[in-house]
C-alpha cells in the first residue's frame, strides 16, 4: 500500500474514514436515493394497509339486501319500458286508456318525478365520478442507467 494508506491506517481506516465522510456529508445534504426509498416505503406501507380494510367487508344480510335493492331501479325502469311496448301490442285499447290518465297527471308532479329520478342517477353518477381511481402519469419507457438523483442535485447547485 502506499505512504496515504500508511498514514491513515489500512484499508478498514480508508473504509471507516469515507463512511465518515458520507455521513457528515449527509448531515447538510440528505440523500436523494434514501429519501426516494423512504418514500416508497412509506407509499407501499399505506397501500397495504388501505388493502387490509378492505380485504373483507364482512357484510351482513342487511347490508347484502340493501345493496341487491340498490341495483334494482336501473333494470325496473329498462324492462319497464320494454314491457310498455308489449303491453301496447298486446291490449291497445286498455294501453290508450292508461296513457290518457297519464295525461291528466298535472305538470308539477311531472316535475318532481324528473327532479327524483334526475337527483338518483346524478348522485349515483357523482359517486361514481368521486370515487374513480386516478390514472397516474406513466413512467418513462427508456430510463437511462446512469440516472442518480444525488448526483443530478450535485451537478445543479455546482453550476
Amino acid at each position: 500500500m502506499g505512504l496515504i494508506g500508511n498514514l491513515i491506517g489500512g484499508p478498514a481506516a480508508v473504509t471507516a474514514l469515507g463512511s465518515a465522510a458520507r455521513d457528515v456529508a449527509e448531515v447538510f445534504t440528505p440523500s436523494a436515493t434514501r429519501r426516494m426509498e423512504l418514500s416508497a416505503e412509506a407509499q407501499m406501507a399505506a397501500l397495504s394497509q388501505l388493502g387490509a380494510e378492505y380485504a373483507d367487508p364482512g357484510l351482513g344480510w342487511f347490508d347484502r339486501m340493501v345493496n341487491g335493492l340498490n341495483r334494482l331501479p336501473r333494470p325496473m325502469l329498462a324492462f319497464g319500458t320494454l314491457g310498455l311496448f308489449v303491453y301496447a301490442m298486446i291490449d291497445p285499447e286498455s294501453f290508450g286508456a292508461r296513457m290518457v290518465g297519464l295525461n291528466l297527471v298535472p305538470e308539477p308532479l311531472w316535475w318532481l318525478l324528473g327532479a327524483v329520478v334526475g337527483f338518483y342517477f346524478g348522485a349515483r353518477e357523482a359517486h361514481y365520478f368521486r370515487t374513480r381511481p386516478v390514472a397516474s402519469p406513466a413512467p418513462s419507457l427508456v430510463e437511462t442507467p446512469d440516472e442518480n438523483p444525488a448526483l443530478e442535485d450535485w451537478r445543479a447547485r455546482k453550476s
